[in-house]
């Protein structure tokens, strides 16, 4: 790390350059006098530069001292205000998400303002991960995974029943999935296998031309036109809903993995925020299946 001197050093100066006397920035940080003095003097000897002008009644900046006050405030002020944002009082109500990129993007993002228009008092935090070993379920409030509801050391409650659907640039014309190019989502590289064969028709015989790790990554590709991805139907939905240049390219089929709510098995009793969202969830998505 680059040079830096000693935070209290920078405190104290930070103080005493607003007020020009070191009693009363002794008053404001709960010190003596002499410590402050030792502070200013000490962070000079630092620096090799004098930051007062110390005059018989009074208390001057030098001219590198006036300019190095201004960083110095303006760096504690950045830290004062991040620490109150993630560690202070409102960050110990906000309500956490965790949930697959995917799923963060297409669905949970999409459904939130309608939480947030029925709980305007709970700040929400949404955090993404490409695979669920990301995290453990304790270090968040909810946790949503896709899968087969089997993962170990966790309790999962299953939320839906998911469809898989192949998508193109919107516009493409009639789509002739066989003649690909095919873009293949890694982890899910046989979904295009299984999509085919429950179609009745046979796979094009040319290698896939793009892998990816991530729905939001393959969707970007076919937005650029540069070929076919199978995602879930839920995800392309939202897409075009929220003005993504893409087009369901045939019939859905059954997928076999859903979207769970996860917690640890011996997961402290859920917060009333958590808990709100969660029943929140359950009926939207009740409603949806309704529809």
């Amino acid at each position: 790390m680059d040079r830096l001197p000693n935070p209290a050093w920078l405190r104290s100066f930070e103080s005493a350059a607003r007020h020009l006397n070191f009693t009363t920035t002794a008053r404001e940080l709960g010190l003596t006098q002499t410590a402050v003095s030792l502070h200013i003097r000490s962070l000079e000897a630092e620096l090799g530069q004098k930051l007062f002008t110390r005059n018989a009644r009074r208390l001057e900046l030098t001219e590198l001292g006036q300019s190095y006050s201004l960083t110095v405030r303006r760096a504690l002020t950045d830290i004062a205000l991040s620490t109150n944002s993630l560690f202070g009082p409102a960050s110990r109500q906000t309500l956490t998400i965790r949930a697959a990129i995917s799923a963060a993007t297409y669905w949970i993002a999409a459904e939130l303002p309608d939480f947030s228009t029925r709980h305007p008092d709970i700040p929400v935090r949404l955090v993404s991960h490409i695979w669920n070993d990301s995290g453990t379920p304790g270090d968040v409030d909810v946790e949503i995974r896709l899968g087969y509801g089997d993962w170990p050391g966790v309790r999962s409650e299953k939320l839906t029943d998911e469809k898989l659907v192949p998508v193109c640039r919107a516009g493409h014309g009639s789509p002739k999935l066989n003649n690909g190019p095919l873009i293949h989502i890694l982890g899910y590289e046989d979904n295009w296998a299984q999509y085919f064969q429950a179609i009745g028709t046979a796979p094009p015989g040319q290698p896939s031309r793009y892998s990816v790790d991530t729905t939001v990554a393959a969707l970007q590709l076919v937005m650029a036109g540069a070929g076919y991805a199978t995602i879930l139907e839920r995800f392309a939905r939202n897409a075009i809903r929220q003005g993504a240049p893409i087009a369901i390219a045939g019939p859905a089929i059954p997928f076999a993995q859903s979207h769970y709510l996860v917690s640890a098995q011996r997961a402290a009793r859920p917060t009333a925020a958590a808990g709100l969202f969660c029943a929140w969830l359950r009926d939207r998505l009740a409603a949806d299946a309704a529809d």
